[in-house]
Order: structure tokens, then sequence, then C-alpha cells
């Protein structure tokens, strides 16, 4: 069976949120990205603790396409230290596995 997995993006704004997930699903990079928000984030930056909006995107792909989708995420991404992260998808429907599979693009591998 493939490897699938899901990677969490947060991003600043619900537009920025809407551009990245219409390039990496226009570029086959995935086969869905769900946009959630705004969530509330707290984390620390520079040595203080802050608190801001976001929206969260929760992307599905091909864990070998992650390479190619960190990097279009660096991209286009307006944070200088976006979180970019994945988690695998160990079990799942059978049907949505295959279409899953079917909708991002050919690895080179």
């Amino acid at each position: 069976m493939e490897e699938f997995i899901v990677v969490y993006v947060t991003v600043g704004s619900a537009e920025e949120g809407e551009r990245l997930a219409q390039a990496l699903v226009g570029e086959r990079l995935a086969a869905c990205v769900n946009r959630l928000g705004p969530v509330r984030s707290v984390y620390r930056w520079q040595g203080q603790v802050e608190q801001s909006e976001e929206q969260l995107l929760i992307i599905k792909t091909k864990r070998e396409l992650f390479g190619a989708l960190k990097k279009r995420v660096q991209e286009l991404h307006s944070y200088s230290v976006p979180e970019i992260i994945a988690l695998p998808i160990l079990e799942g429907s059978e049907s949505y596995l295959q279409w899953l599979g079917e909708q991002v693009m050919e690895s080179d591998g």
C-alpha cells in the first residue's frame, strides 16, 4: 500500500490559506486541502509568548511528495518560519485512499 500523509500548515489569513490550497491542489501536490479557522494559536516567538488568529490547512498527499510540497509552501508562505508538519495516515477507507492517490502527481522515483 502507498504511504499517505496529512500535513498541517498554519497561515495568517483566509486569503493566504485559499491561495496555498488552490496552488497545492492545482499543481497536484495535494489531493485535498481543508481550511479551518479562525483558530487561536499561542506560541513562543523570539523569547516572548505570542498569540494570533490563524487558519489551519489540513493537506492530504503521498509521503513521497512531501519534499516538493514543503518547498512549494515555503515559496508561497508569508511567514519566515512556517509550520509544516506531516503525520502518517495509518489506516483509511480503501476507496478514499485510492482516490487520494489518483489525484496527486506521480513521483519520479
